[in-house]
């Protein structure tokens, strides 16, 4: 198989998912529709936790300390948060997912609308930041194969028909950011190798974790956390890694 074949799958079980879920959703009532989204939620609390507990891995605690990997976490949440909200990450996804909905569908409708970027920003999320995105794709770069991408792929299929039952066609949008972002990493992983060492992309790992819970939050309609805004963490936590390394 060749390089970049997990992220072509992925984005073809993502349009297929959301597609099915566009044909039936609109044979599924309002509480369907809302248990399923709430279901999402759970098994999206579920794989955060697993990717948030890696925190205690002994590859990491082995490189910085005990006490250093909850301070990496958090340093990185408030640095990225910092330059997320700066940079009104958050915002510009939800103007970008309102260009692609003005694109793709008819009519300006504020709540067919305000559904397409919820849609999007969620799906893109869900899709985009989970650990399964950054440890299959750079294994993939680096020439380990595809099966975690693979793996992914499926999950994520199921998850876009729920998605899409409730969200609508945003849903679908999000493919393309599943084609951008692993195709980024997949080329990078391609192009520099093994450029993280073990105890970094674990405290990447553990960091992504603690977003996707915010996103959780969201499904569970808990509370609305601008998970965008985080986003910049995901690049502060390895360099917050080093520093601790250097100093441990």
């Amino acid at each position: 198989m060749f390089v970049g074949i997990g992220t072509a799958t992925n984005v073809a079980t993502v349009i297929a998912g959301s597609g099915l879920g566009l044909l039936v959703g609109h044979r599924l009532s309002l509480r369907v529709r809302s248990t399923v989204t709430s279901a999402l939620g759970l098994v999206t609390l579920l794989i955060a936790a697993q990717a948030a507990v890696q925190v205690s891995d002994p590859a990491l605690t082995d490189a910085v300390g005990t006490s250093a990997p909850v301070l990496i976490v958090l340093g990185s949440l408030v640095i990225g948060g910092m330059l997320g909200s700066w940079g009104r990450l958050e915002d510009r996804l939800e103007a970008f997912g309102g260009w692609l909905q003005a694109r793709l569908t008819r009519g300006d409708a504020d709540e067919g609308r305000e559904r397409f970027i919820e849609g999007f920003v969620i799906s893109s999320l869900v899709f985009c930041i989970g650990p399964l995105t950054i440890l299959g794709s750079i294994n993939e770069g680096l020439g380990n194969g595809a099966d975690q991408l693979l793996l992914k792929a499926a999950l994520d299929g199921f998850a876009a028909l729920a998605f899409a039952a409730s969200f609508g066609i945003g849903v679908m949008a999000s493919a393309l950011s599943v084609a951008v972002i692993q195709g980024s990493l997949t080329l990078l992983g391609a192009l520099l190798g093994s450029f993280l060492p073990e105890a970094h992309l674990i405290a990447l790992t553990a960091t992504g974790g603690l977003i996707l819970i915010g996103v959780a939050f969201r499904l569970l309609e808990l509370k609305v956390i601008p998970v965008a805004d985080l986003l910049p963490a995901l690049v502060v936590a390895p360099v917050l890694c080093q520093i601790a390394i250097a100093l441990n």
